[in-house]
């Protein structure tokens, strides 16, 4: 797949991913995995629906 997530969009889902990740850790409480997809989105630059919406906040160059 190619990167369809810009710098921004990437380091909005960093934060929430590690705000929820977090918030689970203290809790003690399975919510907390819901901040594991977004890490992935944010550290490999792709959203899989993103990807089957056609949508693309990404503005460098496709390979």
């Amino acid at each position: 797949m190619q990167c369809n997530l810009n710098k921004t969009d990437r380091g909005i889902r960093l934060i929430l991913g590690l705000a929820l990740v977090g918030v689970g850790i203290y809790f003690r409480s399975w919510w907390g995995l819901l901040g594991v997809p977004l890490l992935v989105n944010a550290a490999m630059g792709v959203c899989g629906l993103y990807h089957v919406l056609g949508i693309s906040t990404y503005k460098g160059k496709k390979p």
